[in-house]
This record gives C-alpha cells, sequence and structure tokens, in this order.
C-alpha cells in the first residue's frame, strides 16, 4: 500500500468510527485561499494532485477528486497510481461535486466549518436537501492524521510606502467606514488575506508567492483591531502601524469578538469569503448583514494612479529581465530543461534589487507537456528542450513597485505550418482583445469572444478563462472581475488589472499560450456615454518566426508592429549593447 492510500485508509477509518459516511475536502485554508501554506494542502495530502484547484470527498468505499480543464492532464498523472477516482469537470456526464453527493446514498457527510464558505456550505445544503445524508460540521478531521503536519506561518511584515500604495491605512480605513455608514452596518470583519494587506498596507511572506500573512481585521466605527502574530512586527513597525490600528494576537480572535462587537448593532460578512465557523460566531454575538463580496475587495480591484505606476514599473524591470533572458537563448549551445530554463528566467529577474520573488510557481512545458495548462515540471517528468517543439512559459514576479504575470510560446528547432497556423490565431486573439473599446458597465463574459473569435472559426477553442484579475504587490489571480464566458455580472472598471491570455492545446503536440497583463482606464465620453480601453502593460516580444503574416489583417500587422515598437524604445535604452540589438531584430517590423 502507497502512502496517499494509507492515509485514504485513515481518514476511512475515521469515519466508521464516528459513524460517518464521506468527508468533504475543501482544499483551501481558514482564511479561503486558493494558494495555501504546506499546512492546508489538504488536497495534495489526500491524494497527491498538486494544483491550485480541486475539491476531494472520501466515501468509506473510495476517495475521488474534481479538477476542472486546467488540471485534466496533470490530475491524470498524479493520481493514477493512487487508489483515487478522477472526475474531469466540464466531460459530458461529469457531475459537479455536490450534485455527486446528491445522487449517492449517504448518512451523513463531514464538513470541516473552518475550511468551507458559506455560500459553498449553502449550496451543499441545498443539493443534499431531500435526500437522506445529514451534514455534520466538524473541527479539523485531518490534524489528528496527517503526522508532523507544518505549523501555521508568520512572517515578518513589511510597510508598504504611501507613495508606492497611493493611500495610507487611515485613509482605507476610513473609506471602508464611510461604506458601512451607508450600507447601515455598524462593522466588518474581513477574513480575506490579500484584502487585509490591502487595507494596512502591509506585507508578509506567509504563502510561497503572495506577499500576504495570516490575519483577521475587524473595523467598527469606533476600532481597528488586526488580530496577527505580534512578532511579525519591528521596532519601527509596530509603533507606525499602532497610530491607526490595534494589534492582538492570531488565536485571541474568537475570545475577543464578544466585547469588540458588543456596541455593533450589525456586522458586515461576505459569504463567499467568510468560513462557516467564523460566520456562526459572529451571528451568536450580533446581526450578520450578508454580501456576496467584500466592499474592499471592489476597492482593492481599482487601482489608483500610484498603483497603476507601480505596475508599470514592475512591467518595465520584468521586461529587461524577459528580454535579457531571451537573448541569452539565442546563444545557447547546451541542452536546456524545463525546469533549467525556468531557473535561469529567475536569476535574470533577481539582477533587479526591486525583484522579492515569483508571483506563481513556474509553468514550463515542453512540446506534449504544454497541452496541460497548468503543468509543473517535476524531477521526474522534466523534459529536455530538444528537437523541434514548442515551451509554453508562464511565470511572473513580486516586485517592490507591483506584481507581474506573462506568458510567451517559444520555440526550439524548426516550426511546421501547423504551429504557426495554430500561434497566429491565438496572437489574433491577443491583439483583438487588447484593442478593445467598451462603453462603462462593460462585463468580462461579454468580451471573452474577442479572444475566442479566430480560433472558434477553424471550430478550435481552449477551456480556461481568458482572464484573472491581478492584485497590486499582491495575488496574481484576484476578483472580483475576470475574463470569461462564465456570465459574471460584475463590470470592468477603470483601475481594473487583468490577464490576457488565450490559448490552444493540443494533447500530446503542443500548447500555445499569449499572456499579456492589461489595465483598464478610460478612454473618454462620447453622447453615449463613457467607453473603456485596455493599457497593455506587459513588455515582451512575441515569436517573430511562430507568426503567419498571412493571417494577419493589415490593421493586425500595424497593432502587432507598433507594440513591438513601443518594446523596444522603453527597454532598449537600458539594454547592453548586444541585448539591445537582439530587441532590435525580434521587434522589426513584420511586413507580408
Amino acid at each position: 500500500m502507497n502512502q496517499i492510500d494509507s492515509r485514504i485508509a485513515a481518514v476511512q477509518g475515521y469515519l466508521r468510527s464516528h459513524g460517518l459516511s464521506a468527508l468533504y475536502i475543501s482544499g483551501t485554508d481558514v482564511h479561503l485561499g486558493e494558494y495555501v501554506p504546506e499546512r492546508y494542502r489538504s488536497r495534495e495530502w489526500m491524494t497527491g494532485f498538486t494544483g491550485s484547484a480541486g475539491t476531494v470527498i472520501v466515501t468509506l468505499d473510495g476517495c475521488h477528486l474534481w479538477v476542472d480543464s486546467r488540471y485534466y492532464i496533470q490530475g491524470e498523472l498524479q493520481t493514477r497510481e493512487n487508489g483515487v477516482t478522477l472526475h474531469l469537470l466540464g466531460m459530458d456526464g461529469v457531475q459537479p461535486p455536490f450534485e455527486w453527493l446528491g445522487g449517492r446514498k449517504l448518512a451523513s457527510l463531514a464538513v470541516d466549518g473552518t475550511t468551507i464558505s458559506v455560500e459553498d456550505f449553502r449550496s451543499l445544503e441545498k443539493k443534499l436537501s431531500g435526500t437522506t445524508a445529514e451534514i455534520t460540521v466538524v473541527d479539523d478531521v485531518l490534524d489528528t492524521l496527517w503526522e508532523s503536519r507544518p505549523e501555521r506561518p508568520f512572517s515578518p511584515l513589511r510597510d508598504l510606502p504611501v507613495k508606492t500604495a497611493g493611500r495610507s491605512r487611515k485613509e482605507k480605513i476610513e473609506l471602508l467606514r464611510n461604506l458601512m455608514k451607508k450600507e447601515g452596518t455598524d462593522g466588518v470583519l474581513l477574513s480575506t488575506l490579500d484584502d487585509i494587506a490591502w487595507v494596512t498596507n502591509l506585507r508578509g511572506r506567509d504563502l510561497p508567492f503572495t506577499p500576504v500573512f495570516y490575519a483577521y481585521l475587524v473595523i467598527t466605527q469606533k476600532k481597528a483591531v488586526l488580530f496577527t502574530d505580534l512578532s511579525r512586527f519591528d521596532d519601527a513597525l509596530l509603533p507606525s502601524v499602532s497610530q491607526d490600528i490595534t494589534i492582538a494576537p492570531y488565536e485571541s480572535l474568537s475570545d475577543t469578538l464578544p466585547s469588540l462587537l458588543e456596541e455593533c448593532s450589525s456586522v458586515q460578512l461576505a459569504t463567499t469569503q467568510t468560513t462557516v465557523a467564523l460566520f456562526e460566531a459572529v451571528k451568536d454575538i450580533t446581526r450578520v448583514d450578508e454580501v456576496q463580496i467584500q466592499r474592499s475587495t471592489f476597492e482593492k480591484a481599482k487601482k489608483d494612479a500610484a498603483e497603476i505606476e507601480g505596475f508599470r514599473r514592475a512591467h518595465y524591470l520584468d521586461g529587461l529581465a524577459l528580454v535579457r533572458f531571451l537573448a541569452s537563448l539565442s546563444k545557447e549551445k547546451e541542452t536546456l530543461t524545463e525546469i533549467s530554463i525556468a531557473k535561469r528566467l529567475e536569476s535574470f529577474r533577481e539582477m533587479s534589487e526591486e525583484y522579492l520573488f515569483p508571483s506563481f510557481s513556474p509553468i514550463a512545458g515542453y512540446r506534449g507537456h504544454g497541452a496541460m495548462e497548468h503543468y509543473s515540471a517535476t524531477q521526474e517528468s522534466c523534459a529536455a528542450l530538444e528537437g523541434d517543439g514548442l515551451l509554453v512559459l508562464d511565470t511572473g514576479g513580486q516586485y517592490l513597485s507591483g506584481t507581474t504575470d506573462v506568458t510567451r510560446t517559444l520555440l526550439f528547432g524548426e516550426p511546421s505550418e501547423e504551429m504557426k497556423r495554430d500561434y497566429t490565431l491565438v496572437l489574433k486573439g491577443n491583439l483583438a482583445l487588447s484593442k478593445a473599446r467598451f462603453p462603462q458597465g462593460t462585463c468580462g463574459y461579454q468580451l471573452d469572444v474577442l479572444a475566442r473569435q479566430f480560433l472558434w472559426d477553424r471550430g478550435y477553442t481552449y477551456r480556461h478563462g481568458t482572464g484573472h484579475g491581478v492584485g497590486f504587490s499582491l495575488g496574481v489571480h484576484e476578483g472580483p472581475m475576470r475574463i470569461s464566458p462564465n456570465a459574471l455580472e460584475i463590470p470592468l472598471e477603470a483601475g481594473h488589472v487583468l490577464s490576457n491570455e488565450p490559448g490552444i492545446y493540443r494533447r500530446d503536440e503542443w500548447g500555445i499560450r499569449l499572456e499579456n497583463l492589461v489595465s483598464v482606464f478610460s478612454e473618454g465620453v462620447t453622447e453615449f456615454g463613457q467607453f473603456n480601453t485596455f493599457e497593455v502593460l506587459t513588455l515582451c516580444p512575441f515569436e517573430r518566426c511562430l507568426i503567419d503574416s498571412a493571417l494577419l489583417s493589415d490593421e493586425e500587422l500595424s497593432l502587432l508592429n507598433a507594440y513591438h515598437q513601443w518594446v523596444y524604445e522603453e527597454l532598449s535604452r537600458s539594454l547592453s549593447e548586444e541585448d539591445g540589438h537582439w530587441l532590435r531584430e525580434a521587434t522589426l517590423p513584420i511586413e507580408r
């Protein structure tokens, strides 16, 4: 019996001893984060699957994992040696986990109330209503079974200067208080880590790629209390933060809430961002004013002028690293691998004193690995970049001034006509979305087809979203807005920063993804109202030898050449003569 099978058996033993039929594992933490520290990687511990999204349900006779299209291949590879049944969401006949549970004859289902949102819990209750299953809210089941489980991290904190953050923490707290007044609520409890980091202008390193820190933040009209570990603060930072915020121990939240909220007739909680356990604790103290998404999340997403300027600075530095890296590949004589090429790019980012660390784990997939949308190379799977093939290289960086996320598909050897066709169709979609002009109130799903249209014309598509929000010196995935086919009624507003990343994936052959970050800005007002458009932030040339100019319109050629000229003008003055020459060649106008 391998390690995963032993763990499944241990959980099943727990279920039997407690009279339970199944255990639901969300794979997140007590703050409902997408990316979590080692302590909360329950999905990986239970199944061996290392992706950032997926649902696990352990029953008395099996273990089941649901993944979306980003992880079809990775999920298959990482679970095929284990006793895990894989469910591919979106495929014909595959039921989502809650519906699947509703069709099972279960006596009881255990759910950890500290790692499931109120919204998801209610959806689960609805799916199981009318069935024989009784939902039992339990404490962290895995804590008694997980040997040598890592502790919760508490990293040192740093202060984000107001000139970088745009607004002081005092201003942001007052902004939320004013919003609370307008909405008739007396307090707000934030448990979403990136919201807390944004409000406080503090950054940590509790997660590998996101500069957030474990904390809760309670704001009333009279107080602002940050529950976190006091050891994080140095002698200079603590007095500064304490001018506006009271610091309390992280573990004291539950004991402190009754006295802290006693003067509040109501407290606002977001049902998608608050755990069932925390929601119930507050509900026992005062009335809860429910919203789906916290107001701080909406405010955080609208970057101000200082934050947008920080994004530009971060992308300028990232562009220099990318060009120096690409120029070095043109001189490379040794064979690189998926792992070594990602490390090489990282080394060029590290040349900047303003670089902190990666914004996510690098994705470097060669040939068939590139068709795995979120492939992560291991020592066992790592491919050498030999022969003719395409490499999907999706990486990003956290800088003092902002966050980056960029994907380029690189050619090794000679391209086939099919490669050039696919690459150019994806590029056409990227260009079409980049130049979009749209009225205020337009949502991301209304623009999504612009990036897919040329693939659809050929009967091709991709299954992931076209664009996700990006945080300012925060998470590389940020809500509430996005660009995808799913009808999310959240308009794109000035200050939003999103990715633009269409792609195509041919199993066992190649993947192609081209990603730039863009910011939304108000272009002006016509007789029909305000119109917005995008500013491209990413500075990195596309792969010229993969572009079939015959497939580009005159307007697309003009857009592409203008982008390349801008990249050259922005970066060339800071490059060596040799790297500048490479960039000049890489950005020369493309003609028919």
